[in-house]
């Protein structure tokens, strides 16, 4: 699961803006915009939360889940290794 906060983080760590992200994740800006709007886990269609998580994995952002080792052992956003958003299909 990501959450809202993620989400927003995760825009921050890379400097994209939402609709960047929307263009990036093959999704439309409202999508986004409801996305990270919700409280807590971010809730919709597999298919859409999967191509959010992809394009962030593409720009280099490892979200990490509840339980995955962290020092905190909280949720969070990792840039694993810097590199420019990519469009889908790119």
């Amino acid at each position: 699961m990501i959450t809202s906060f993620q989400m927003r983080a995760a825009r921050a760590l890379i400097g994209i803006d939402q609709k960047t992200l929307a263009e990036l994740a093959g999704v439309s800006l409202p999508t986004i915009q409801r996305m990270e709007a919700s409280t807590g886990n971010v809730r919709g269609v597999v298919e859409t939360l999967m191509k959010v998580v992809e394009a962030f994995d593409r720009a280099g952002v490892e979200l990490i889940g509840e339980q995955a080792r962290s020092e905190s052992g909280g949720r969070g956003v990792r840039l694993r290794e810097p590199g420019p958003p990519r469009k889908v299909g790119a």
